[in-house]
């Protein structure tokens, strides 16, 4: 029937008893699938991680700018790791940097909430935030 049609006979469920055939054109098929495919992947939103980064002493203007950027991140749908880096005698006032990290999840409570509360990793101070 398929041939005298010029179709394809196509196997839909090898599972099943007895196994499901269909007669469909097989390359028209396997089009519309891809089609259906690439239409479900540009409505999907792929999280990525974004990073802030900044010094102990970082000034209050440039830590609000930070903040900015971390607030448009952050309703793109992203992730933000904030990293605070230390040098040298900055590893003694680690106090200094978890405030500012504390005063930044503050600034953002509206917005975010804290994944990974501030931890030390080496001469960084990291802190994850994502959206509410």
């Amino acid at each position: 029937m398929a041939r005298s049609q010029g179709l394809d006979l196509v196997e839909v469920a090898s599972e099943a008893a007895p196994p499901v055939c269909k007669i469909m054109d097989f390359g028209k098929f396997k089009y519309k699938q891809s089609k259906k495919d690439k239409a479900t992947k540009k409505k999907q939103h792929v999280v990525s991680l974004k990073e802030i980064r900044m010094r102990p002493k970082t000034e209050d203007h440039d830590f609000n700018f930070k903040i900015n950027h971390a607030r448009k991140f952050l309703e793109k749908g992203n992730k933000v790791k904030v990293t605070i880096m230390f040098r040298g005698r900055e590893m003694a006032h680690q106090e200094f940097a978890r405030v500012k990290l504390n005063r930044l999840a503050e600034e953002l409570d509206d917005l975010a909430k804290v994944e990974k509360a501030p931890s030390m990793e080496g001469r960084f101070m990291i802190m994850y935030l994502t959206k509410k």
